[in-house]
């Protein structure tokens, strides 16, 4: 399958522009761009609930230009372009474009963008989880085959690890704002202190997402996907875009925590 997939690949990029970046190319093909304003609507929609939870006036004119700025798209994806670019370095793109330019890694694609798009809706959300729960109950080969994807991708352990390091970036935020007094060791140890927490619902929340999205896959598809996700190429994929991601999302949550620190010293005067 593999070979099948580079000689498309090969067609591929011979009919590409002489300037075309191979690396832009992945990214383009992978929809980047639409997953940014995905993950956009995610954190507003984030950024309200944490006015209502934190500042007693709630959002001001200033929080929201705070919040407008920080979730610009444009500056967001090109955080994630280029950290994607330095931690994919010299890999060699061409099996990964030949999948994700396929049919069928085109389908796996507007799954999962489409998948995360309706799971902005708590109610779709929880649905999701429900249906989780509904299928951990005996011996389900889906779940099966999700364990595998999990694994091979390493989705559960960096998604724990990027949400901790965002929850840091928030606190020394705050801390760096004037909102908070804590040293660099207690922001460790309370975050640290979530991780179980943490775990739990990120587990939760991504098989239930992956359940849905990759619903009307079959298993031959799904497990063509995790076969490609295993390879040195599919390996340093995940690797770069979690680098390119995370790296969005600390300088977020490090916004976030000093926009916050300022609205509440304002409304406290």
């Amino acid at each position: 399958m593999f070979s099948r997939l580079a000689a498309c690949a090969a067609v591929f990029l011979c009919a590409m522009p002489v300037h075309a970046d191979p690396v832009d190319a992945l990214l383009d093909a992978m929809k980047i761009h639409d997953l940014v304003e995905i993950m956009r609507e995610e954190g507003r929609g984030y950024a309200a609930d944490l006015a209502k939870d934190m500042l007693p006036a709630g959002e001001s004119a200033n929080w929201r230009q705070s919040i407008d700025r920080l979730y610009a798209p444009e500056a967001m994806e090109e955080v994630v372009r280029t950290g994607f670019a330095q931690s994919l370095g010299d890999t060699d793109v061409t099996p990964l474009l030949a999948y994700f330019t396929s049919d069928e890694g085109q389908k796996v694609v507007d799954l999962e963008l489409g998948a995360r798009r309706e799971m902005i809706d708590e109610a779709v959300e929880a649905e999701a989880r429900d249906a989780l729960r509904r299928r951990e109950v005996g011996q389900d080969s889906r779940l099966d085959r999700l364990d595998r994807f999990v694994a091979a991708n390493d989705l559960l352990e960096t998604n724990v690890v990027g949400a901790l390091n965002s929850s840091f970036q928030f606190y020394l935020g705050l801390v760096d704002g004037g909102g908070l007094e804590m040293t660099e060791p207690e922001i460790v140890e309370e975050v640290w202190m979530q991780e179980e927490a943490t775990r739990s619902d990120t587990r939760e929340w991504l098989y239930a997402y992956l359940l849905k999205a990759y619903e009307p896959l079959s298993d031959a598809e799904l497990d063509a996907y995790t076969d490609i996700s295993a390879t040195p190429e599919g390996m340093a994929l995940n690797r770069a875009l979690f680098a390119g991601f995370n790296h969005m999302y600390e300088e977020i949550s490090y916004g976030l925590g000093l926009a916050a620190a300022r609205e509440m010293m304002a409304q406290d005067l």
